[in-house]
């Protein structure tokens, strides 16, 4: 694992989180900080998330040859 994987690793870890929080937040009926500005960081995170792994999968998958 290179460094440049592991970093896309830990981001895609952090934006994952994000997500679930959101989930959460917008569940609840009250997010703390706004309905608008949680639906931004989901719509944001998702995305990242998914692009990130996917990055760092290649990224590990062509340093191990």
């Amino acid at each position: 694992m290179t460094p440049k994987s592991s970093i896309l690793l830990l981001v895609s870890c952090i934006s994952a989180i994000a997500v679930v929080g959101s989930i959460f937040e917008l569940t609840s009926g009250n997010p703390e900080l706004g309905e608008s500005l949680t639906r931004l960081i989901l719509g944001f995170c998702i995305p990242l998330t998914i692009t990130s792994f996917i990055f760092a999968v290649k990224d590990a998958r062509a340093n191990n040859n």
